[in-house]
């Protein structure tokens, strides 16, 4: 591999989540702008979009709302968007799971997959999803949330993720936290952890966004 250098919580209270919410429509839209400055996709480019969600916050889904030519768009999720289908005219929406899908290789010339990773499990799953992505897709674009910010996003808890994972994990049971006390449902990444699960002979250009003077987002542009 050569590397080029360079979600509400059901716990967080209404004010807090919608604040959250709003910082994350921030970052994701700055992540958007990188991402077509990166690769100019025109009205022909095919993009699979990994990761799309029934929910209807205002970032949610973003990809969708922002991406100028939405009928080259087949977007897939575990949960019932298939209300994307009538908001975006022309995308495809597909229910299948980021580790499976059911496409042929290099069926895409972009997959993308924004915050997603840390929720799909183990390293050994988060691994297996990034090569999966990397199978359909000519080129690809993954973001993550930093875990080395000194906030954690999902719990606006402060430090407590830089413990142990199992440490963490104890400690978000303790706070009544059960959700994202499950690996499966948080498991957070840093930049070297992503770098090394990504094909060895993929060309990588990585990206820092910051919020408040610290890298709170990871963005991954990967040539394969």
């Amino acid at each position: 591999m050569t590397k080029i250098k360079n979600d509400s919580s059901p716990y967080i209270q209404p004010n807090i989540g919608g604040f959250v919410s709003k910082v994350s429509w921030y970052a994701r839209k700055k992540m958007f702008a990188s991402l077509m400055r990166i690769t100019q996709p025109t009205n022909k480019t095919r993009v699979l979009d990994v990761g799309v969600t029934s929910d209807r916050r205002e970032d949610s889904n973003f990809f969708e709302k922002l991406y100028p030519y939405s009928d080259k768009i087949t977007a897939v999720g575990l949960e019932d968007a298939s209300f994307l289908e009538q908001d975006y005219p022309g995308l495809k929406y597909i229910k299948a799971d980021g580790l499976s899908l059911p496409f042929p290789d290099k069926s895409f010339d972009l997959v993308v997959s924004f915050a997603v990773i840390e929720h799909i499990g183990s390293r050994a799953r988060q691994e297996a999803f990034v090569q999966e992505l990397c199978r359909v897709g000519r080129t690809c674009c993954i973001t993550t949330p930093n875990r080395w910010y000194p906030i954690e996003f999902h719990t606006v808890l402060p430090l407590v993720h830089w413990l142990p994972p199992s440490w963490f994990r104890t400690v978000l049971k303790w706070l009544g936290k059960e959700f994202y006390a499950k690996e499966e449902n948080l498991n957070l990444l840093s930049e070297k952890e992503l770098l090394s699960m990504i094909p060895n002979k993929a060309k990588v250009y990585t990206r820092h966004f910051k919020l408040l003077g610290f890298v709170s987002n990871l963005f991954f542009y990967i040539q394969n």
